[in-house]
């Protein structure tokens, strides 16, 4: 089991510091990262070992404690058979879209590892560049999210709602096949080094208390079932916070709507993760992010708590915030 900093934190030990790292750390908000990119598509860039291990690096130079790889969750979609684009200003979009049964079966419920190489080979990679220096995370979606980029439909609910409703059993074994190939994909990077993983169910916050109940929360448990290394759950500005932490999750991730105190008292038994304000990120100054950083270090009460953010680096997040950030965690 690692013994870095940020991994005895998710784990609930008692720590020296709070540990810090951000969702899309590496991303278009940071120079380096465009400049390694360059024009080079998505898909193609996230596939070339060296490149994809330079960017998930980038983060390091700033003082982050962890490192999390560069692809997309999409990709097990892409291994189980249905091909995708990410298209600019639209996100990713399926070549063929699942409108039946009959399309769902192409999906392979268990794709060989060879199926997500890319994955695979930039987890080794990163991780022998770091020789230990840092712990390595990985991530998954969640089945609802997932599905919903399968359908073609990505953040638009209702048009998930639509096909739901009308074809229920082919909805169900939609979610089914994507919540075996995740446990396996997260089992397989488990077993390769990686020391933690988040699920993202980024979409699952607009649901119903009936429909979470039914779409999201059984697959955020079937997955954290399969695996033993330190389980966070990501929901984007998630109401359903009750049902969050009977996940099975050991850490769930705050959003801006939460109070990250009040949830400490609330659960002191559960580590949470987050919450400084992305927005504030994108839109405030570097001492404004200081300040809510320093904020947020004491509602979390130096234990049980990953300083994080409510959601994702924005591409137009300036550089100067991102270190302010990182500086008011590590000082």
């Amino acid at each position: 089991m690692s013994d870095h900093l940020l991994t005895r934190a998710l784990r609930g030990e008692t720590v020296e510091r709070v540990p810090v790292w951000a969702m899309r750390q590496a991303g278009r908000w940071d120079p380096e990262f465009l400049r390694i990119r360059g024009d080079t598509d998505f898909y193609t860039f996230a596939n070339d070992t060296v490149r994809a291990t330079k960017a998930s690096l980038l983060p390091e130079r700033f003082g982050v404690d962890g490192i999390i790889l560069f692809y997309d969750i999409t990709t097990l979609l892409v291994a189980m058979g249905q091909p995708f684009d990410l298209l600019p200003r639209v996100g990713p979009m399926p070549r063929w879209q699942v409108a039946s049964m009959k399309d769902v079966q192409r999906l392979n419920p268990e794709p060989k590892p060879e199926n997500y190489d890319g994955v695979i080979r930039l987890l080794e990679s990163t991780l022998a560049c770091l020789q230990g220096r840092l712990p390595v995370l990985v991530f998954a979606g969640a089945s609802f999210t997932v599905a919903s980029y399968a359908l073609g439909a990505g953040k638009n609910i209702d048009m998930v709602r639509e096909f739901a409703h009308a074809q229920p059993e082919t909805w169900a074994e939609l979610l089914q096949r994507i919540t075996k190939a995740t446990q396996l994909f997260v089992q397989e990077l488990a077993r390769r080094g990686a020391a933690a993983f988040q699920l993202f169910d980024s979409w699952a916050g607009g649901l119903s208390p009936t429909e979470y109940n039914l779409w999201a929360h059984p697959h955020h448990q079937a997955v954290f079932d399969s695996v033993d290394i330190p389980r966070i759950l990501f929901v984007k500005e998630n109401p359903h916070l009750d049902r969050m932490t009977q996940s099975g999750a050991t850490v769930i991730s705050l959003g801006g709507c939460h109070d990250l105190a009040d949830c400490r008292r609330r659960w002191p038994n559960l580590v949470f993760q987050g919450n400084v304000p992305q927005e504030l990120m994108r839109n405030g100054t570097p001492e404004q992010v200081y300040a809510a950083t320093k904020a947020c270090l004491l509602a979390g009460g130096g234990h049980n708590h990953v300083l994080n953010l409510s959601h994702g680096m924005d591409p137009t997040s300036p550089v100067a915030n991102f270190e302010a950030f990182i500086r008011a965690a590590r000082e």
